[in-house]
């Protein structure tokens, strides 16, 4: 068999010369194979020895066509270094010995090489597709060469910029990771400056999964612990400790890495001071709410709410307001807010709810027992209208039904309503705590 394909190899580089030998090589359109006819008849059959020698798997009679054509005339086609990768990638895989196959793949790279070389700036698999495929086949050919893969995917990279394949970019910085955890060649400042300027390439919805995949890799890398970013800002702010940019990035890391320092609090709060946004506010606010600090995070829902001009923003702001100011226990101001957040979405259960925990706190409040209890009535009737509203699944459902318990069991009793000539179902005008002037209904205990 083999030798009968050794016949139809020649049988077909005849016919090749044959078929050669008929054209006339003074032509221009023959012009990038050579200066002489001479010489372009001879390099077009070696591109057509080439292309024959590969389909029989004669890898090394091919190498030598592809090495003849590289010499002469390496920007005659780019299909030279496309049939070199083949050859070498076959070779590689035949290679009697680690000597050998590590010739093959050094071979291989340099194909890739020649091709950015003479055909870098083609339109289509120009530069940055060429050193994407070098860059794979360095990790599949070279996987102990760390500092080789690193190099040859930061060159892909660079080259692809924003149009980068996506998971070129997690490949990469897999590896990174990979390489921080297992050696000492990567250091974490340098894992968190790959994840800050890598991370944008993939903040789309088509790279959804990618941009998880990366994320993992960067929360599994360890690189980002608390004390590790605290040191690097602390080094990169002591000289310019204003710098918007870097601020921005310490806040966004120290955040993800769920930091809750003394530290990552002055940073955030320094970041917005120097770049004030409403997205920082409502950033800081969450940090304030979250540690506790209800007086800074009223502060920092209030600024943003002072630029925010749509509805549907201000009801959010004003709702989250109001949450924060009741768990202050600044009733006033929570049911303030808490009422304007209802004026702009009388359909949003959480306001109401605020509002409902108002009136039965401020009832505490009253002079009279009766008229404490009887300011339950209506702090009952709004938590009734909290939980028509709230939705099955909102946190504040559980606690809505208990406090609304509550306040029905410090309802006027039978006695105290009779004493004041109050029928059961007849209507009343609370006289004092927040729900003053509301109308509502007696209902004895």
């Amino acid at each position: 068999m083999k030798s009968i394909k050794i016949l139809l190899s020649a049988a077909f580089a005849m016919m090749a010369v044959a078929a050669t030998a008929q054209q006339d090589f003074s032509d221009p359109r023959f012009a990038r194979w050579g200066d002489t006819p001479e010489q372009r008849q001879r390099n077009i059959e070696y591109s057509n020895f080439l292309k024959e020698q590969i389909q029989s798997k004669n890898y090394n009679h091919a190498a030598y066509y592809f090495q003849q054509l590289v010499n002469d005339r390496p920007t005659a086609t780019v299909n030279i270094y496309k049939y070199g990768a083949i050859i070498y990638r076959n070779k590689i895989a035949r290679a009697q010995s680690m000597a050998e196959k590590n010739t093959m793949v050094d071979s291989l790279l340099m194909v890739y090489d020649l091709r950015v070389e003479h055909f870098g700036n083609a339109a289509k698999e120009g530069k940055a597709y060429i050193l994407d495929v070098k860059a794979r086949d360095v990790l599949n050919f070279k996987r102990n060469d760390r500092a080789a893969i690193r190099e040859a995917f930061r060159a892909a990279i660079e080259a692809g910029g924003e149009a980068t394949d996506p998971e070129t970019i997690v490949v990469y910085f897999a590896n990174l990771c990979d390489d921080y955890q297992n050696t000492d060649e990567v250091m974490p400042e340098e894992i968190i400056a790959e994840y800050d300027r890598l991370s944008p390439y993939l903040d789309t919805e088509a790279n959804a999964e990618f941009k998880k995949q990366f994320d993992n890799a960067f929360g599994q890398s360890g690189a980002a612990s608390c004390e590790n970013l605290e040191k690097l800002f602390r080094e990169k702010l002591a000289s310019n400790p204003d710098d918007a940019d870097i601020l921005k990035q310490a806040v966004s890391l120290m955040t993800r890495a769920q930091c809750t320092s003394d530290y990552y609090f002055e940073v955030a709060e320094r970041s917005y001071a120097v770049s004030p946004s409403a997205d920082m506010a409502i950033y800081l606010a969450q940090a304030f709410k979250n540690k506790g600090d209800y007086d800074k995070a009223s502060k920092y829902l209030n600024a943003s709410l002072a630029t925010e001009e749509t509805p549907e923003g201000r009801q959010k702001l004003l709702t989250q307001i109001a949450v924060v100011e009741l768990v202050a226990n600044n009733i006033s101001a929570a049911a303030k807010a808490a009422r304007e957040a209802i004026e702009l979405n009388p359909e949003d259960g959480v306001p109401v709810f605020v509002l409902a925990q108002c009136y039965g706190i401020s009832a505490s409040n009253c002079g009279e027992q009766f008229s404490r209890q009887a300011a339950c009535w209506a702090a009952y009737d709004k938590m009734g209208e909290a939980i028509k509203l709230l939705g099955e699944d909102s946190e504040y459902l559980d606690a809505a039904r208990t406090a609304q318990s509550a306040f029905r069991n410090r309802f006027p009793s039978q006695e105290e309503c009779f004493m004041r000539d109050l029928q059961a179902g007849s209507s009343y005008r609370v006289d004092c705590g927040l729900a003053a002037g509301t109308v509502t209904t007696v209902r004895p205990r």
